[in-house]
This record gives C-alpha cells, structure tokens and sequence, in this order.
C-alpha cells in the first residue's frame, strides 16, 4: 500500500514538473515573439531610391551615363554578372567634403564612426507647397527644437521636402523652367551654418538634387558645409515613414578610393 502511495507521488511530482517545465517553455517563446530585437529597434526603413537608367539627375545628359550590361547569365554560365557605370553623383548618393573643399575627406576618408548617427527629420512640406523654391531657415530648426528639443551633437539633419512624390518624373523632379532654371526647395546658408556652428551636426539630407535650394549658382551651403567637414545625403526616399526624431540612421556608401562621392545605401532604425 506505501509503495502504491509512493508511486502515485511520483508520477504526480513528474506531472507537475512537466506541466512547469512546458508552461516556461511555452512562455519564453512567447516572450521571444512579442518581445523588440536585441538591437533596440523595432524596425528599418530604407530612405534609399534604386538605381537604373530612368533616376532624375542633376544635369540632362547625366540621365543617360548609367550603364549596366550583362557579362555573365545563370543560363549559359551558372552565375549572373554585370558590368555597371555611372556617375559619383547619382540616384540616392553622399557628397564627401572633398567634393566642393580641397584637401578634405574623400568618401572612403570620412570616419565610420560619423556614418551612424541620430536621425533628425525636418518636416516643412507645407512651405513647400506654396513656393518651390523654399528655403529651409532657422526658423524651421526653432519649432522642430520647441516641439522636439534640442538637436543633438553628432546627428544627421535631414530636410522632408515631399519631392520625391515626383521621382518617377524626371521632368517634374527636375521642375526646370523656359531657360532651364531648376526649381527646388534646399537649405538657407543661415540655417546650414546654424547646424554647423550652434548643434555641431555631422551631415545634412534632403529628398531633392541638391542641398543647396534649384536657382543656386553659387551653392553656398555646399561651400560651407562641405568645407566644415559635413557630408551631404541627397535624393533621400521614404521620409514620411520615420519619425521626427527618435531613430538612428547608418550611411553606407561605397568606399570608393578618391571618390567626391558615391552611390549610398541609407537605412533608419526606429525604435
């Protein structure tokens, strides 16, 4: 009868730990499912636009510099290849300093460490919609700071103008008019050195040609900021799915030996 009892216990206690050892089970995959990455964030946005024939440039004939044949197939070789060329400057791509300021960082000299950094996205769309040719001022920067706060040391500032709702159109992309003056909203000088000199960013974006505004001749903030060690990040895509401010961005661009610039891949991570 005790041996019974005994038994009964034991089977029991065997039971109870399965059911204990399941229930964690079961609730630890749980929490690997519901729970964010390791990394913090819980998601990527790619704010790169692809690259082939049809990419909006600066200049007309540029339109046709990008060049891709194929060298190899799966077919006749067993692997696919292809031969690719096109200008620094093209598609979503990075101005080094060394592009405007001699002597200054070539892109496969700027630090890495600068090529992750917080993300800053200034909304002004609505300045935009009644004037092309906007320029992003100082008084943009106060009123994202009065609802954001203070831009950090180190971060990337990145203008949300809304043109590239108009990349698939070169034309309007471009927005040239009669004499072939380009209209596009950019960065004011003020503002370019207010970032530079008062929040010590390390670069500036823009989902446009240029960071200097369409009409420019002179490009002043590409003198300036170039010149002050910043990069430049243009044809920025996909603002409008990141937040204001919260995420990190990573540059990735190719390192190209000597380079004023290159093609980049830009990725958020939002927390």
């Amino acid at each position: 009868m005790r041996g019974n009892v005994l038994s009964g216990m034991r089977v029991k206690t065997f039971v109870i730990g399965y059911v204990l050892a399941l229930a964690l089970l079961l609730f630890a995959q749980q929490r690997r499912t519901d729970s964010p990455p390791a990394s913090g964030f819980r998601g990527v946005v790619d704010l790169t636009h692809s690259v082939n024939a049809q990419v909006p440039t600066y200049e007309p004939s540029e339109s046709s510099a990008f060049k891709a044949e194929t060298v190899a197939t799966i077919a006749k070789d067993k692997y696919f290849a292809r031969n690719i060329s096109l200008p620094e400057h093209y598609s979503t791509h990075i101005d080094a300093p060394a592009h405007f300021a001699q002597g200054m960082w070539t892109v496969d000299q700027i630090p890495a460490e600068r090529l992750i950094a917080p993300l800053v996205v200034l909304d002004v769309r609505t300045s935009v919609k009644s004037n092309s040719d906007y320029q992003l001022s100082v008084a943009d920067i106060s009123a994202w700071e009065k609802a954001n706060g203070e831009i950090p040391p180190g971060a990337v500032a990145i203008a949300y103008t809304g043109w590239d709702s108009r990349w698939s159109s070169a034309k309007q992309y471009r927005n040239a008019d009669a004499k072939g003056v380009m209209h596009f909203p950019g960065y004011s000088e003020d503002a370019a050195k207010f970032l530079v000199e008062a929040r010590r960013v390390f670069g500036l974006g823009i989902d446009t040609l240029s960071i200097d505004y369409g009409p420019s001749q002179d490009f002043p903030v590409h003198q300036y900021t170039l010149s002050h060690s910043l990069y430049h990040l243009e044809n920025v895509a996909n603002l409008g799915v990141v937040p204001a401010k919260g995420a990190t961005v990573v540059v990735a661009p190719m390192k190209l030996e000597g380079g004023s610039g290159g093609p980049v891949r830009i990725l958020a991570l939002v927390k």
